[in-house]
């Protein structure tokens, strides 16, 4: 491994934690040629067989909760009740995918043609890079991980620079069980992405920015490649939603800080139910105290980003809660919840994704008007819609540009469904039987004269 290393700061405490080397790309060169080599014992192995062996790494890493927990604190400062959860979560998705693994999800077999028999198989694409962010280290790791494995190739985790504990805690419990190097991690900065991905893999799975993933598109040329980008996802809250709209929203927004892809972002009502909208969000968001009830953000890059797009802001409406800190943690990277309102359609907050503990409020004088704004940015991930009335809200479920959309509800995910973006939200599909394919390529195969 290279000497150079980088310093983890502790976003609770903004204090050095240790230090993470930063992969060369002489390292990345050998890492892919022991991944290649091993991916073609991992690719025979049958699909029980795969199965077995990612549901005993599933039953590990449930009885090392408590240091997958203390790992996902230690990177990104979550509250130890959101990151116990996510651990969980990872098990649930590692387990569904070890199902998955046997599951025919094959286009049809058999005489298609006459005299012929065809059938098709679906082959691993080998060595997968994935590049996983920051914000949930663990459980976008074991998204991408889940249907690669499952499928039979090998996957070179490359953890953002500020988290790498949880997924190399992964790849070490992983080793006994699946095999050597069929997790392999390369920890280390931007470039050690970019080597990666110019390098013999032959697929990238990439969570995180738009600039970077174009530059993954630019570097994997015609290489299989599969993209999760922003969100700045909407919440279109009519005149009849629930009465517990606004504390859902917020609970929503606050979870990891407001650093989540999925995440509402930018409330949209009605002219009808505006004020009586921003003062209900407000008055939930007053509820909520950064420290007490969410983390902080998780460095100071995006600590920066987040103020400067709040600082350009022209918003007539302001409210900001506070902050619950312990002494030692005065230092970190702590924003307390916000709700902006009065803002015109072009300001920063509302066009670029905050990605911090933020809602923004905006009105539209009709349903139509509504849609139009939802679908005013060029993101398109996650949305919803909050209303009593069946009809309108399936209607404009249906009208909203989002790969995914709740009703009366927001961040809501579960291993069976499917979650993926539009737009410059990127490409490919995460969770479901429906990942599988992005890790796959069918092959058909025709015999004359079979029988």
């Amino acid at each position: 491994m290279a000497e150079r290393a980088t310093t983890l700061v502790d976003p609770r405490t903004g204090r050095p934690r240790g230090k993470s080397p930063i992969s060369d790309e002489v390292d990345v060169a050998a890492v892919v040629a022991t991944a290649r080599e091993t991916a073609v014992a991992w690719a025979r192995l049958t699909p029980r067989e795969r199965s077995g062996r990612l549901l005993e790494l599933a039953v590990v890493i449930e009885q090392h909760t408590e240091s997958y927990t203390r790992a996902e604190q230690a990177g990104t400062g979550k509250p130890e009740a959101e990151a116990r959860v996510e651990v969980g979560n990872c098990v649930d998705v590692l387990r569904f995918y070890a199902g998955a693994a046997r599951a025919e999800t094959t286009p049809g077999s058999g005489r298609r043609m006459a005299g012929l028999e065809s059938w098709v198989r679906w082959e691993p694409l080998g060595v997968v890079a994935a590049i996983v962010p920051w914000n949930y280290p663990l459980l976008m790791a074991m998204w991408r991980l889940g249907p690669a494995l499952a499928a039979g190739n090998t996957v070179i985790l490359k953890p953002a620079e500020t988290t790498p504990e949880s997924v190399q805690l992964l790849a070490e419990h992983a080793a006994p069980i699946l095999g050597p190097d069929v997790i392999s991690v390369l920890p280390g900065d931007r470039a050690t992405g970019q080597h990666l991905v110019s390098s013999g893999i032959n697929a990238v799975a990439f969570t995180g920015s738009l600039q970077g993933g174009l530059d993954v598109v630019k570097r994997a040329g015609v290489r299989r490649v599969s993209l999760e980008l922003g969100g700045n996802g909407p919440a279109l809250v009519l005149p009849d939603a629930p009465a517990d709209t606004a504390a859902e929203l917020v609970a929503a927004c606050l979870y990891n800080a407001g650093q989540s892809c999925a995440a509402p972002a930018r409330v949209i009502t009605l002219r009808k139910n505006y004020e009586q909208t921003v003062h209900a969000l407000a008055a939930a968001m007053e509820k909520q105290l950064a420290g007490r009830d969410f983390g902080p953000l998780n460095n100071p890059d995006q600590l920066d980003r987040f103020d400067s797009i709040l600082a350009r802001s022209g918003a007539g409406f302001r409210y900001e809660s506070g902050l619950r800190l312990a002494e030692d943690e005065q230092d970190g990277f702590w924003r307390a919840g916000q709700i902006l309102a009065d803002l015109s359609p072009d300001d920063p907050a509302v066009v670029e994704e905050l990605f911090g503990p933020v809602l923004t409020v905006q009105s539209a004088p009709d349903l139509a008007g509504a849609v139009r704004l939802a679908n005013s940015v060029p993101q398109a991930l996650g949305a919803s819609v909050w209303g009593s009335d069946v009809g309108t809200v399936l209607t404009v479920a249906g009208e909203v540009n989002a790969g995914e959309v709740w009703v009366n509800c927001h961040l809501k995910q579960t291993a069976e469904l499917p979650h993926g973006g539009r737009g410059q939200s990127g490409t490919g599909t995460d969770l479901s039987v429906l990942a599988l394919a992005d890790y796959q390529r069918p092959k058909t195969v025709t015999v004359r004269g079979a029988y």
